[in-house]
């Protein structure tokens, strides 16, 4: 048991140094080094706050233990007796707090995310649903500070989206958001069906972490750039010039294309930016594939089949599929709150990975 203590005694002693190095001004005058530090320094705080707690409780488990040896008076005892009981009770949800706060953090988690929706399977309607999970995810970025950056719109003959690109930014957005890849169904009265009768259709979500300059180099000599004159949203001044841009990758066919500003530069950057993002997706991929065997996730590995919840309107529910999980709380959760899900999502994919190294130990 006191292995525990001994992680975060370790922990806690990285967690002072750091306080240390924030203070140099050496480190404050490199804002790339101090960030990164910053960021690692709010990391380690909750677990020197969890130290400090848990040392106490096991010093004064000991300190009972004693008491109870020692002391002779009845009621003192039996004080003695039921504060060990409180204490034993706190040490056991710390233990199990602590595991959970030990488990290894994906180093994706922390970045920020490029969200590709398109229309699946339903024409129209499929394509209105993609709107719908649009303005889901816009309401949920909006509740939580973050920010949103549309890059590419593709827009559907009666409403909503062929396709829809944006990037997100803020803190820890992947380790959120990429609960959210893979086959989104709905089912419902289409706005386009005369009978009334109850349609299915879908629309895929692929999320990826956004990937730096560092992570992914581009050469210029692969990229075959395109311009041309943007169609649908942006006004007459898109539409009179060529601010929209298509790159090829050529070595490996992947096409990006980015028509939302009115600034070719701009487009340029964010098509380089999702380009990226899904070069190096693809990277992530065959990493995850090699160690599959041995990796327990709910995260979608690629794999844009995967049909993972159903929002059934008739009966006002959302069906995650991964977990089993039921809720009839439909329009609050096509209205932003997405919480219950995702952090249903986060459990169970916690306690996937604490058995699996509860397995390997």
């Amino acid at each position: 048991m006191n292995n525990l203590l001994d992680k975060l005694a370790a922990i806690a002693d990285r967690y002072h140094e750091v306080s240390k190095q924030i203070v140099d001004p050496a480190i404050i005058s490199d804002q790339k080094a101090y960030s990164k530090l910053m960021k690692e320094y709010k990391d380690l705080g909750k677990f020197d706050v969890m130290f400090g707690e848990y040392k106490s409780v096991l010093e004064n488990i000991v300190s009972s233990k004693a008491m109870l040896k020692t002391e002779d008076d009845p009621e003192m005892k039996e004080m003695a007796k039921e504060e060990l009981l409180s204490l034993e009770k706190r040490q056991l949800e710390l233990e199990e707090d602590i595991k959970v706060m030990l488990i290894p953090v994906d180093p994706e988690d922390a970045k920020d995310c490029i969200v590709e929706i398109r229309a699946g399977t339903g024409g129209d309607e499929a394509s209105i649903f993609a709107g719908d999970l649009f303005r889901m995810y816009s309401k949920y970025v909006e509740d939580r500070g973050w920010k949103m950056e549309i890059a590419n719109i593709n827009e559907g003959t009666a409403g909503g989206f062929k396709e829809i690109v944006f990037s997100i930014s803020g803190e820890d957005i992947y380790g959120t958001m990429k609960y959210e890849s893979g086959v989104h169904r709905v089912q419902r009265v289409p706005a386009t069906e005369s009978q009334g009768r109850v349609h299915t259709s879908a629309a895929t979500v692929a999320v990826m972490p956004e990937a730096d300059e560092v992570d992914v180099q581009l050469n210029v000599s692969d990229l075959k750039k395109d311009t041309y004159r943007a169609s649908g949203a942006g006004g007459q001044h898109v539409n009179k010039t060529e601010s929209a841009v298509r790159i090829t990758h050529i070595p490996t066919g992947v096409v990006v294309e980015c028509q939302d500003g009115r600034s070719q530069h701009k487009n340029y950057e964010k098509a380089l930016s999702v380009m990226r993002s899904r070069l190096y997706e693809a990277e992530l991929e065959k990493r995850n594939a090699e160690r599959a065997a041995e990796r327990k996730t709910l995260v979608s590995t690629g794999d844009r089949s995967a049909k993972i919840r159903t929002y059934n309107y008739p009966q006002g529910r959302v069906t995650d599929h991964r977990i089993n999980l039921t809720l009839y709380t439909l329009q609050q959760t096509i209205d932003g709150d997405l919480d219950p899900v995702i952090d249903a999502l986060k459990m169970a994919e916690n306690a996937s990975k604490l058995q699996a190294g509860q397995e390997s130990a």
